[in-house]
């Protein structure tokens, strides 16, 4: 038995969108040890992954911390990793290739380029397309890669959304990292008024906040649902979008999740990316892309809702 390696730091919607690549990482290699290196707020929601054997914790530190390095690199040649994939593909993993992993094969962006391709275009490519043509130039069949399966990451959270409601949910996810504010569409506000005029106590709206995000979800006319006093947990943040009707979110890790627990809903995206790139919007769960997301009614919100939900 041999171990693998894949390397997923991160973001939320990173994480789920990497599922189906690793499903099929570990149905190419079943027999062997397949462990995950990743930061530390995934570590919980990973280890229950029935994709990987085993998570490993990358704090991130800063490269100029040799001694972090030293022990990161200690610990990693520990397992004697007989291949790596790279389905970060950050300057980090590539310092990581070059300095402390460099006697492994490695798969990646850059060892999946055609003669003279560029990675700049290459980046270009929806993200779920070029982590299967990555997988394919290993040599790894990819049933799964653009088709994540969820079914795994689901908590039942029943008896909790009982203390809060009775009936049908809207979920909103007004909120994003405060690295990326231009994702953030500014009306949630209004558009919790109309959906509550027009559909009159049809549907609930509620909203899940993640831990830095409670405050402003107090200044929203919304049930705030958390769990004793806390932010729901990702399996339990799954298993919320899984029980809703409709999602209404910003480009963030839980319209990823609605993508791909296949429930109907709406991303909203202004000029930083497109539906198309970061692999959102379908079927089920459309998008609406506008230059900027301040020029972006309500009513044109409503319409879309409407259409969807009537």
């Amino acid at each position: 038995m041999s171990n693998i390696l894949i390397i997923k730091h991160g973001s939320l919607g990173d994480i789920i969108q990497a599922n189906g690549a690793m499903k099929d990482i570990k149905q190419r290699f079943p027999n062997d040890k397949v462990l995950l290196l990743t930061t530390p707020p995934y570590t919980n929601f990973m280890s229950s992954c029935p994709y990987i054997n085993g998570v490993l914790i990358d704090k991130r530190l800063p490269r100029w911390n040799i001694f972090y390095l030293f022990k990161l690199k200690k610990m990693l040649e520990r397992f004697n990793f007989v291949k790596v994939f790279d389905l970060q593909n950050s300057s980090r993993t590539i310092f990581y290739r070059k300095f402390i992993l460099k006697d492994t094969a490695w798969s990646s962006t850059e060892t999946s380029l055609e003669p003279e391709q560029k990675k700049s275009d290459f980046d270009q490519e929806p993200v779920l397309k070029r982590m299967k043509i990555q997988l394919q130039k290993s040599g790894i069949e990819t049933k799964f890669t653009e088709n994540p399966d969820l079914s795994w990451a689901s908590k039942n959270i029943k008896s909790l959304m009982n203390q809060y409601i009775d009936g049908n949910y809207i979920a909103i996810f007004p909120f994003c990292s405060s690295k990326h504010k231009e994702k953030v569409w500014p009306y949630f506000g209004d558009l919790v008024k109309e959906i509550k005029n027009l559909y009159k106590g049809k549907y609930s709206v509620l909203v899940a906040p993640g831990p830095k995000e409670i405050s402003l979800a107090k200044k929203l006319d919304v049930n705030i649902i958390l769990n004793k006093d806390k932010s729901l947990d990702l399996m339990e943040l799954v298993g919320f979008i899984k029980g809703s009707s409709y999602v209404i979110s910003n480009d963030t890790g839980p319209a990823h999740i609605t993508k791909h627990l296949n429930k109907k809903g709406l991303v909203l995206f202004g000029s930083h990316t497109s539906p198309k790139k970061v692999s959102l919007g379908g079927d089920n769960f459309k998008s609406i892309e506008v230059k900027k997301l301040k020029d972006l009614s309500v009513a044109t919100v409503i319409d879309k809702i409407r259409a969807d939900l009537n």
